[in-house]
C-alpha cells in the first residue's frame, strides 16, 4: 500500500496521532486495534471498557484510548498497526486473528492484548497456551472443539438436510480447522459440507448468488473479521435466500439471525480487560497463559423460525440459554 492509500485509511478511520499526547495526562495508554469495523465491535467495546470501569481503570481518568478499526481490506492493517505504535502507547489490544497477527510481527517491544483469536498457536502468535513467551497473550475464541455442536443442532431442527454451506475467510486458521472438525463430523450426521470462501464483503455476495442458484439445506456461520464486519447484511442475505443460519455468536441473532451457538463474546471482552488491568500492573505478557473459552451458550430466536417455517424442537428450547421471541 503506498503513503496515500495509508493516509486515506488513517483520516477515514479518525486517527490522531497526537491524541494521546492531548488528553492522557499522566494516566495508562492503550492502543486498540480491529480486525473488524468499529460499528460491528461497538457493543464489544462497550464491554470491554465496562471491565476496564470494574477494575478501576476509567477512561479520560485513569486511561485513555486510542482505537483504531478495519474499514476495508485486511492490507490497510499494517498501517494501522504502525500509526498506534508510533503513539507509543502502554499496550496494544488486538481483536480478530489479521490483527493479532499484525502487532506480532510489527513490535516485540510493547505488551500486546488479544480478544477473538480462534488459534494463537496455529496463527502463529504465540508459542504455546501455557507459555506464550514473548510480547503477546490474552483471550481465545479457540472453538473447533464446538463447532460439531453447530452441526448437531442445525441436524435437531432440519433432520433431513444434507448439504450444509460453511462461510468462513481461509485466511484465519482457526476457521480451517472449524472446517476439519465440521467434515469430521459431517458423515454420522448424513450431510455433507460445502465450504464457501470469504474474503472481503464482496466475496460474501458472491458465495450468497451461488447459494441462491444452488441453495443448500442451512448455513453455517462462523465469527470472524470479515462476517462479523457484514453481521447485519449476511443476515439480510439468509433471509433471502429462506435458509436458515448457525451461527457462533449471539449479535447476528439479535440482528435477526436464526440461531447461535457459542461463546457470550461480551463476557469474552470482559476477561480481555483482565488481561489488560494485570499488563499494566507490570505482568509481563509471556507470563500470563492464554485463556480458553469454557462456557458457551444457545440463543434461539423463535420469530425468525416462524418466519422460515421452521418448529423448534421442545427439547431443543429448553436447552436454549436465551430464546427470543
Amino acid at each position: 500500500m503506498n503513503r496515500r492509500d495509508a493516509v486515506v485509511a488513517l483520516l477515514v478511520l479518525g486517527a490522531a496521532p497526537r491524541a494521546f499526547a492531548q488528553k492522557a495526562g499522566n494516566s495508562k495508554r492503550i492502543g486498540f486495534l480491529s480486525s473488524t469495523s468499529a460499528a460491528a465491535t461497538a457493543i464489544w467495546f462497550a464491554c470491554f471498557k465496562d471491565g476496564l470501569a470494574k477494575l478501576g481503570w476509567n477512561e479520560g481518568q485513569t486511561i485513555a484510548i486510542e482505537r483504531r478499526a478495519l474499514q476495508g481490506g485486511p492490507e490497510l492493517l499494517p498501517a494501522l498497526a504502525g500509526e498506534l505504535i508510533r503513539l507509543n502507547p502502554d499496550l496494544i489490544v488486538a481483536v480478530g486473528t489479521p490483527a493479532a497477527q499484525v502487532l506480532h510481527r510489527a513490535t516485540r517491544d510493547l505488551p500486546v492484548a488479544f480478544v477473538m483469536v480462534s488459534d494463537p498457536v496455529a496463527s502463529g502468535i504465540v508459542k504455546s497456551l501455557a507459555r506464550p513467551e514473548a510480547n503477546v497473550t490474552g483471550v481465545s475464541n479457540f472453538l473447533p472443539a464446538t463447532t460439531g455442536k453447530l452441526l448437531e443442532f442445525t441436524k435437531v431442527v432440519l433432520p433431513g438436510a444434507s448439504r450444509i454451506a460453511f462461510v468462513y475467510d481461509p485466511a484465519n486458521a482457526g476457521k480451517l480447522l472449524e472446517l476439519q472438525e465440521l467434515r469430521a463430523s459431517a458423515p454420522v450426521r448424513g450431510v455433507s459440507i460445502e465450504p464457501h470462501e470469504v474474503r472481503t464483503p464482496a466475496d460474501i455476495e458472491r458465495a450468497f448468488a451461488a447459494m441462491t442458484k444452488s441453495p443448500p439445506g442451512a448455513l453455517i456461520i462462523p465469527a470472524d473479521g470479515v462476517t462479523n464486519s457484514s453481521l447485519r447484511r449476511i443476515v439480510a442475505l439468509a433471509a433471502k435466500i429462506r435458509r436458515p443460519a448457525i451461527y457462533q455468536t449471539r449479535e447476528f441473532v439479535d440482528a435477526g439471525g436464526f440461531m447461535s451457538y457459542g461463546l457470550n463474546t461480551c463476557q469474552h471482552f470482559r476477561r480481555a480487560a483482565s488481561y489488560v488491568d494485570r499488563l499494566l500492573k507490570g505482568a509481563k505478557p509471556g507470563d500470563l497463559p492464554v485463556e480458553q473459552p469454557t462456557t458457551f451458550e444457545l440463543v434461539i430466536n423463535l420469530k425468525t423460525a416462524k418466519a422460515l417455517g421452521l418448529t423448534i424442537p421442545r427439547e431443543l428450547l429448553l436447552r436454549a440459554d436465551e430464546v427470543i421471541q
